[in-house]
């Protein structure tokens, strides 16, 4: 291996590590609740300290990642996820999850804000996006190995095993990234957050971002609602074999796609890909609520999956679609983020990037609840849809007005 594909293995390494970490808390997470007992309010604490960790880090962690080694920040990231597993593996009471959470939070925003930052620093200008999309597309592959392996092996050894085979590999990484990924030479003094957030481009990504992030927080949230719910409440009335098979659609395809999607718009218009990808989005969201009336068309059994009819098909094909349709989005879009970043402070460009997506991560789920229970669970996903229309118009009416009207392909 030459030195670029060693560096850019270890941060994919790191990627596939941290999370696949993620994914396993996630997944067992209703194995936590019972063995330690927990009711109402404290399992939201479950998923609310975990966000809170995710959040209060993104602005130091950022500065400093400008300010310093973003190599030995990672480094130190990663060492705090796996301190957080081998904790996730003894705990016995709450306050000692809820701190490993807590940790487990800081450990995912450092190792993702910096690993991204490092991507987007070392990629040369014409080959960022789809050297981001090959950086996500592990992260894709860690969902969906997640998801899978965690659930075998915790069923076959426990969480001691599990979580020892997780600190391994975190460990692993470490050492890569500490071996062969160069020290960077950028030094930010000031605090680049205050600039970049004025920043005429950025502001003009975050005005389509904060929108679209009330779409996917909605969409991917009631995808699996809507496929596993009793049909009484709007849904569909699957069990968890169907319900992971539409989930590992969108991861699949998404992962598949990102790093060829990401080579096209550095070819041809970072911008423009940004707007098919969304609008896209939001016209397939569109589609959901009607996938029931395909239920007549198709009608057979699978083992362990049961009856499965023309409305699972055409939900799996419409989450399959809507991970291409992110495909096209989401590199393009840290690759300007990163372009407007290096040199500038890249790692606090990316912290913009997060920030301005937690307002709609947070707020977006509780309302899709009150509009579920008010109007039923098929304006959960036109309001999503809407949102991301709403985001890509948004997006570009400021691209037009403020950059000319042939910005969506120069950009």
């Amino acid at each position: 291996m030459t030195n670029d594909e060693l560096q850019f293995s270890s941060l994919y390494l790191t990627r596939f590590a941290t999370s696949f970490g993620f994914m396993t808390v996630l997944t067992l997470l209703p194995d936590y609740i019972d063995a330690l007992g927990a009711t109402g309010v404290t399992i939201g604490l479950f998923i609310t300290a975990l966000e809170l960790a995710r959040t209060v880090g993104i602005v130091p962690l950022g500065w400093a990642g400008d300010r310093y080694s973003k190599r030995l920040l990672l480094v130190g990231a990663l060492i705090v996820s796996a301190v957080a597993y081998l904790a996730l593996a003894r705990v016995t009471t709450i306050p000692g999850f809820l701190a490993a959470r807590f940790l487990q939070g800081l450990g995912l925003t450092g190792t993702g804000l910096l690993g991204l930052a490092l991507v987007g620093e070392l990629a040369p200008n014409d080959g960022r996006a789809n050297l981001i999309g090959t950086y996500n597309a592990f992260r894709m592959a860690a969902g969906i190995a997640g998801t899978i392996g965690a659930s075998i092996l915790f069923a076959l050894t426990g969480f001691d095993l599990l979580f020892g085979l997780l600190t391994i590999l975190l460990i692993v990484a470490a050492a890569s990234v500490w071996l062969f990924v160069d020290g960077d030479e950028t030094t930010i003094t000031g605090f680049a957050f205050t600039d970049l957030a004025v920043n005429r481009r950025i502001v003009t990504l975050t005005s389509f971002r904060a929108q679209y992030a009330v779409a996917v927080s909605l969409v991917r949230k009631w995808v699996p609602i809507f496929v596993g719910v009793s049909a009484a409440q709007g849904g569909l009335a699957y069990g968890t074999v169907v319900v992971g098979a539409v989930l590992a659609t969108e991861k699949v395809t998404n992962m598949l796609c990102q790093p060829i999607t990401g080579r096209f718009s550095d070819r041809q218009g970072r911008a423009l890909f940004v707007f098919v990808g969304g609008g896209a989005y939001g016209l397939i969201a569109l589609a959901f609520p009607f996938a029931s009336t395909f239920d007549g068309l198709l009608r057979f059994s699978v083992p362990m999956a049961g009856e499965i009819t023309g409305a699972v098909v055409a939900v799996l094909l419409l989450n399959g679609l809507l991970g291409i349709a992110d495909a096209f989005r989401e590199p393009a879009s840290m690759a300007l983020f990163a372009d407007e970043g290096k040199g500038e402070g890249i790692t606090s460009s990316f912290g913009v990037r997060s920030l301005v997506w937690k307002p709609g991560s947070v707020l977006a789920p509780l309302a899709g609840g009150w509009v579920m229970g008010q109007f039923g669970i098929e304006w959960v996903f036109f309001v999503g849809g809407f949102a991301a229309l709403s985001g890509v118009a948004t997006f570009l009416g400021i691209l037009s007005w403020e950059h000319g009207s042939r910005a969506l392909r120069q950009w």
